[in-house]
């Protein structure tokens, strides 16, 4: 079934009980590119293949070309559910066949150079793709130089899993397995802002959800490099109280806030922060973040002390780089960096530059929405939703003031909703087809 841009604006592809998004952006620009104008998107995740699926449905005139160094999508959200033993690494990856069979051009190879003066697009496998407007959607790029010790030979047993993959989260699993009764798993979390801001949390949760049906005598240690829980902090800390024993002696879980790591050492299994040395059976230390290393390439990444990149909330095009859009993880915006933000404003930017194409100014009063779900036991999870409405005067999508839809309590059923939020977004990311089977469970 073909939408056209206005009845999207009746549609969303958020789960049962979202917000619909409506509304959508405006554009700092009208000017035409081309009758047929080049558009590259570097990123396929939930960002840039959302972007790429509606660029093509609202103006199919574009050239579009995807470029995209890995063979499957897979899925952040839900990842965690892996290192619980819920799910394995196959329930939450997908084929990318639909997305390529919309855009004009999907380009498996990794991005090494952009020219903004020639608007060329550069890859390491030799090939430049000429462009009038380019999507950035590359997430995020780690920073392991700021822990010392976390050097490339570290990394081959030191996992982050921030990134989802066989080689991160798979393996992390397989540590975690491994592991004997009574051993610690050792995790951090980078300070704010940085991806999925209840990810850790929730992390925590699944993993001692596995010891606590696998590994009984373990524990799991959270060394914070916030000062408090920085997400959902109620809700977590009812989880961990009922589950895990949060707060008493025999608790599964050892929370401790300004404890950034500062080292880590592979051999020893060591994780060194500005207080002590933590000794861990399995360590999962997530370095500090920052944009993508191609918003690097473009002079996009200017904000925060050059870490993320500042954008017009109206169109997501650069604000310090002409027809460079930034969409996902890698934008500095109000927007928590999820999923769901990345998946909506996809779509948003599709629909502004889709009237840039047609010569006309988008709805200039955007609204934009964030739902986010946590994992918290073997059954269980909550949500937050936040709905972000333009504010004239700060010229800025701003969330209403107490007004966020939140879980009163974990729940069954919050789980339920969040297998078919995971189900329903990747369906709208990759132009799943309705036949498609998911394997996914909650």
């Amino acid at each position: 079934m073909t939408i056209d841009r206005r009845e999207f604006l009746k549609v969303s592809a958020g789960a049962a009980g979202a917000v619909t998004l409506s509304g959508l952006a405006g554009c700092a620009s009208t000017s035409i590119a081309s009758a047929k104008p080049k558009v590259v998107v570097v990123g396929a995740g939930f960002g840039g293949a959302t972007f790429a699926r509606y660029i093509k449905l609202w103006a199919p005139q574009a050239e579009v070309t995807v470029i995209e160094p890995n063979p499957v999508f897979t899925s952040c959200p839900f990842s965690n559910t892996v290192l619980a033993g819920i799910n394995k690494m196959e329930d939450i990856s997908m084929p990318y066949d639909n997305i390529k069979k919309v855009v004009d051009n999907f380009v498996p190879d990794t991005v090494t150079a952009i020219d903004n003066a020639k608007q060329t697009v550069t890859t390491a496998g030799g090939k430049t793709f000429a462009y009038d407007r380019l999507v950035l959607a590359g997430g995020i790029e780690l920073l392991y130089d700021a822990v010392q010790g976390y050097d490339a030979e570290t990394r081959k047993t030191i996992k982050h899993a921030w990134k989802a993959s066989a080689d991160q989260t798979g393996v992390l699993r397989k540590q975690l397995e491994a592991m004997p009764d009574g051993g610690t798993f050792v995790m951090s979390v980078p300070k704010s802002p940085y991806r999925c801001p209840p990810g850790p949390y929730e992390r925590a949760c699944m993993v001692a959800s596995y010891f606590k049906q696998a590994k009984p005598r373990s524990k799991v240690i959270v060394l914070d490099g916030n000062p408090d829980v920085a997400s959902k902090k109620g809700l977590f800390v009812a989880a961990w109280k009922k589950h895990f024993g949060y707060g008493t002696a025999d608790s599964m879980i050892d929370y401790r806030p300004n404890n950034m790591p500062r080292s880590v050492n592979a051999k020893t299994m060591m994780v060194g922060t500005e207080f002590d040395d933590v000794k861990g059976d399995v360590i999962n230390v997530v370095p500090p973040m920052r944009a993508a290393k191609v918003t690097g390439m473009a002079g996009v990444r200017t904000g925060n002390d050059g870490t993320w990149c500042p954008v017009d909330y109206l169109t997501f095009e650069s604000t310090v780089v002409p027809n460079v859009h930034i969409l996902g993880d890698s934008a500095l915006t109000n927007f928590p960096k999820s999923g769901s933000v990345a998946n909506n404003t996809g779509k948003m930017c599709a629909y502004a530059m889709s009237e840039i194409f047609a010569g006309r100014k988008p709805d200039p009063s955007p609204v934009v929405t964030n739902t986010c779900y946590s994992a918290t036991g073997m059954g269980t999870a909550f949500h937050v939703a936040t709905v972000f409405r333009w504010d004239p005067e700060k010229k800025a999508l701003v969330p209403p003031k107490g007004a966020n839809g939140v879980s009163k309590e974990e729940s069954e059923l919050e789980m339920a909703y969040m297998e078919s939020w995971a189900m329903n977004v990747w369906a709208d990311t990759l132009g799943l087809p309705d036949s498609y089977k998911f394997t996914a469970k909650g």
